[in-house]
Order: C-alpha cells, then structure tokens, then sequence
C-alpha cells in the first residue's frame, strides 16, 4: 500500500467528480491513494484528467486505440499495479483482446499491425527503463511508414508524458508497485 509523504483529503472533502473517481478506483484498485493525494490540488487533477487525458489522450489525432497499447505496454514495463489495473480494463474497452494484451506482456508484437508495431517500439524506447531513450534515424523512419509528423508528435508526448507520470507516481509513493516493478 503507498505511503506518500503528502496528506491525504478524505473521500468527504473531495470535490464532487473526484469523489466519483475515488469510488471508481476503490472498485477496480482498492485503492485511491492517487485521488486522496491530488485532492490538495484539485486544479491540477483537472488539468490531468481533462486536458491531458480529455482533448490529448482520448481526442487526439492518434486512435485511441494505438494510445491504449502503447499506455498499457508501458505500465507493464515501469510495474505500476494502480495503473496496470485500470489500463488493462481501458485497453480492453478500446478494443483490444485479452489475447493482445497477453502479446504485450510477453513482448510479442507480431499479432500487431504495422503502425501498432511501430508505437510499441517507440513505447518500449521512450519507457523510464530504457537505455535508449532518444528517436533515431531507424525509429524515425519506421514511424514516418505509418504516422504523419503531427502524429509522431502526439505518440511522443502523450508517452513522454505517461512516463514522467511513472516516475512521479513512484517517486511520491503514490502508487503500488508490481514484483516486476524495476523502480524498488
């Protein structure tokens, strides 16, 4: 369970749509910590949730689908179990299988088609674990097979910004981590 340093808001002190997605993370995390903790800062949580998340995340240029995978793939790699959970489910409701998402786990790509492939290796290199964190010629090159610029583009930051999330996340000790969690 974490123990972040920040203060807790109770559930009862949230604004009403965070109290909403404290309940929600209950049921599918048991856990809420993560909603207790931005409750010192609702705004923020706004910006979150609606910019990021509300005109990026679900209504960017990118399908929603391709940002499902590549979210799902790197919190199996960074080992959050709160983001693991609800990604999972997330991933699932944006049209992915089970059967996909085992793919993932496993590292194989080859059940995905080309520009699927193409964001999980960019995913895979933009992960907080990789060695390699930079979008060279070859990378490149293979995403331009697939995606305009713009598109690159919103891949790159909407992964840039799910991992500095990652690394905030764990370094505020607001999340649970997996056994196969690297950052320990």
């Amino acid at each position: 369970m974490p123990n972040p340093k920040l203060r807790r808001v109770p559930r009862k002190s949230l604004p009403e749509h965070m109290a909403r997605a404290h309940d929600e993370s209950m049921a599918i995390r048991g856990d809420a910590t993560f909603f207790e903790i931005f409750g010192n800062h609702p705004g923020l949580y706004d910006w979150y949730s609606q910019r990021f998340y509300g005109e990026v995340f679900n209504d960017g240029l990118l399908d929603r689908r391709v940002k499902e995978l590549v979210r799902y793939r790197l919190s199996t790699l960074h080992g959050c179990k709160f983001c693991n959970q609800g990604n999972r489910l997330d991933a699932l409701d944006s049209g992915l299988s089970e059967w996909e998402l085992e793919s993932v786990e496993k590292d194989d790509y080859s059940v995905f088609d080309d520009p699927e492939r193409a964001a999980l290796m960019l995913a895979q290199r933009l992960a907080l674990s990789s060695e390699d964190a930079r979008l060279d010629g070859p990378l490149y090159d293979l995403l331009a097979s697939q995606f305009s610029d713009a598109e690159i583009l919103e891949l790159g930051m909407v992964i840039g910004i799910l991992s500095g999330m990652a690394r905030f996340l764990f370094a505020f000790d607001l999340v649970e981590r997996e056994d196969s969690c690297p950052f320990h």
